[in-house]
């Protein structure tokens, strides 16, 4: 089983968001093989996703209501196959704390080969979150199919 990881600040609105599309993509694809999870550098354990993300998604039939977050941890990063974060400061912090997993750390965007950050929509209207949900599923089914491009190339002969 290979694992995607996907960080942000308190992993209640885009990490859980990213969380949530990344394994709706698969499970439409009807792949079995990959396991998604996200954590929070800052996150407050057990806080549910945001009222607005949990509405954003269940509009793509996608349920975040019993999503809890989780605290990141050195073990959590060193068990992915893949960490993605929403920003580059997210990246850093990832970095600082588990140095030697400097090539399977990723913005999100960067590993979809684009630039920028996801902004963090944390106290605004449901509209921004609608927003980065869609520039994080944009960005997802691009990582995805990069992420099982290599995993491919890994296992041919």
């Amino acid at each position: 089983m290979r694992r995607i990881l996907f960080v942000c600040t308190g992993n209640t609105c885009r990490s859980s968001m990213a969380e949530g599309i990344c394994k709706d993509l698969l499970a439409r694809e009807g792949v079995e093989d990959v396991a998604v999870a996200s954590a929070g550098i800052y996150a407050l354990t057990g806080a549910p996703a945001s009222p607005e993300a949990v509405e954003a998604l269940a509009e793509w039939g996608i349920d975040l209501s019993g999503h809890q977050a989780r605290l990141l941890t050195p073990e959590m990063v060193r068990e992915a196959d893949l960490v993605l974060t929403m920003t580059a400061r997210h990246k850093m912090a990832v970095l600082e704390m588990v140095p030697e997993a400097k090539d399977k750390v990723f913005t999100l965007s960067e590993y979809a080969g684009f630039a920028g950050d996801i902004p963090d929509p944390i106290g605004k209207p449901l509209f921004f979150y609608r927003q980065y949900a869609e520039e994080i599923r944009r960005l997802c089914q691009v990582a995805l199919a990069r992420f099982r491009s290599e995993d491919e190339k890994r296992q041919a002969p």
